[in-house]
C-alpha cells in the first residue's frame, strides 16, 4: 500500500534502554546491562504504518513499548508530535498518552477477567475525562464495539466469553476508546488462525482509512508485514539495520540480514523453492548483555571482511532514496564485489568482563528479557 508522504507524527533519536543486571544477596550490585534497544534512529509520517520487523530477542517489543514509555528509556528523545515524550513527567505524561495507545501481543492476558467488555472500555475513557455524558457515552460504546465488528450484546460479556480473535479485536477497541493519533500494535495477529488473522489486518487498514491513524507495527510475520505496511524496519540486536518502503525491501533487500529474512520465506511454487537463494544462518542470536564488536551481525555474516565489520560499528545510511541500510559493504554486495562465503559458528558466551570476581550472571534468554 502507499500513502502520501505526509508530516512527520514521531521522531526517536538515539534511543537506548539497557536494563542492569543485578546481583548480591544483602545488596544489589549492577555486574552488567542488557542492551535491549542501543541507539534507534527512526521517524514516522503521519497516517502511515511502520513495520517493525526482526527474530525473537532483537529489541522490537522493547523499542515500542519505550515509544510510548511503558519502558524508561536509558537515553535519547522520542519526539511526539513536536513534544520529547521521553521528558515528560507526571500529569503531562499521563495527558500525552491519551495520543499513544497499544495493541498487546496477547488478548487474553492484556484483559482484566474481572471486568465486562463495557468496563474495560470505560476505564480509559474516564481516566482522560472521555465519559461525562451517560447517553454520549453509550453511543460511543456501541460505535467503538460496531467498529470492530462486534454485536452491541459484547458489552456484558467477560473476556473468557470469547475467542481470541473477538478478543484482539477488543483490545483494538480500548486502544481506540480514547481516539489516538499513534496505535503501536506489538504481535497484533501471531496468536491467531491464518483466517482470523486477515480479518483482524483488513479491519486495521479500514480503522486507518476511517479514522487518520498512524501505525507501528511489530511483527515476526514478513508477509503480514509487506502486506499492512508503508515503510519497513528490520532490527538486529537492538539497532536497525535497514529501512525502506516496502516494495524496495523486497525487491531489493541491502543488508546481509535482511537476505537472510527474506530467504526464510517459503515461496508456494516448488520450481522456484527448489532453484531461489536461500542464506541459512549460523550460529545463534548473540546475548543482548555482551554484544559483538564492531557490526553486531558480523559474527553471523557471509559477507564478512576482516577489516572494518569486526571493529567498527556500521551506521544507518542512505543509499539510494529513502533507502537506508547499516552495512560498511552495501553497495559492493548489491553488486557483487563481494561473494558470500562460509560462515563457522561461533559460540558466544558472557564473559567475567562484567565481574571478574562473580563470573558471569544469570540473566536468561534474550526472549525472556525481551
Amino acid at each position: 500500500m502507499t500513502r502520501p508522504a505526509g508530516d512527520v507524527l514521531l521522531e526517536v533519536t538515539d534511543l537506548k534502554v539497557h536494563f542492569p543486571i543485578k546481583r548480591g544477596v544483602v545488596i544489589d550490585r549492577t555486574v552488567g546491562h542488557v542492551y535491549a534497544v542501543d541507539g534507534v534512529d527512526l521517524a514516522i509520517r503521519r497516517g502511515e504504518t511502520y513495520g517493525l520487523v526482526g527474530e525473537s530477542g532483537c529489541g522490537k517489543s522493547t523499542l515500542g513499548r519505550a515509544i510510548l514509555r511503558l519502558n524508561e528509556p536509558t537515553a535519547g528523545h522520542v519526539v511526539f508530535d513536536g513534544t520529547d515524550v521521553a521528558a515528560l513527567k507526571g500529569e503531562e505524561l499521563r495527558k500525552a498518552r491519551r495520543r499513544m495507545q497499544m495493541i498487546f501481543q496477547d488478548p487474553m492476558s492484556s484483559l482484566d477477567p474481572r471486568q465486562s467488555v463495557e468496563s474495560i472500555l470505560l476505564e480509559g475513557m474516564r481516566a482522560h475525562g472521555l465519559d461525562k455524558d451517560k447517553d454520549a457515552t453509550q453511543r460511543r460504546l456501541r460505535q467503538l464495539l460496531s467498529a470492530v465488528g462486534l454485536p452491541e450484546s459484547s458489552l456484558r460479556k467477560y473476556p473468557h466469553e470469547f475467542s481470541g480473535g473477538q478478543r484482539q479485536r477488543i483490545g483494538i477497541a480500548r486502544a481506540l476508546a480514547v481516539e489516538p493519533d499513534l496505535i503501536v500494535a506489538d504481535e497484533p495477529v501471531s496468536a491467531l488462525d491464518v483466517s482470523v488473522q486477515a480479518q483482524v489486518v483488513n479491519l486495521l487498514e479500514d480503522l486507518q482509512d476511517q479514522l487518520g491513524l498512524t501505525y507501528v507495527v511489530i511483527a515476526h510475520d514478513l508477509a503480514v508485514v509487506r502486506h499492512i505496511s508503508d515503510r519497513i524496519g528490520v532490527m538486529y540486536l537492538g539497532a536497525l539495520v535497514e529501512e525502506t518502503d516496502a516494495d524496495s525491501l523486497y525487491r531489493d533487500p541491502l543488508h546481509p540480514y535482511t537476505r537472510a529474512l527474506l530467504s526464510a520465506i517459503p515461496v508456494p511454487d516448488p520450481q522456484v523453492e527448489d532453484t531461489r537463494e536461500q542464506i541459512l544462518l549460523a550460529g545463534d542470536l548473540p546475548s543482548p548483555a555482551n554484544p559483538p564488536s564492531g557490526c553486531r551481525f558480523h559474527t553471523r555474516c557471509p559477507w564478512r571482511q576482516a577489516s572494518l565489520c569486526d571493529t567498527d560499528r556500521p551506521q544507518l545510511r542512505e543509499i539510494g532514496s529513502g533507502h537506508r541500510v547499516a552495512c560498511h559493504y552495501a553497495e559492493d554486495i548489491r553488486d557483487g564485489r563481494i561473494q558470500p562465503h562460509e560462515v563457522e559458528p561461533e559460540l558466544v558466551e558472557l564473559t567475567g568482563a562484567l565481574n571478574p570476581d562473580l563470573g558471569p550472571p544469570d540473566v536468561g534468554t534474550a526472549a525472556e528479557i525481551l
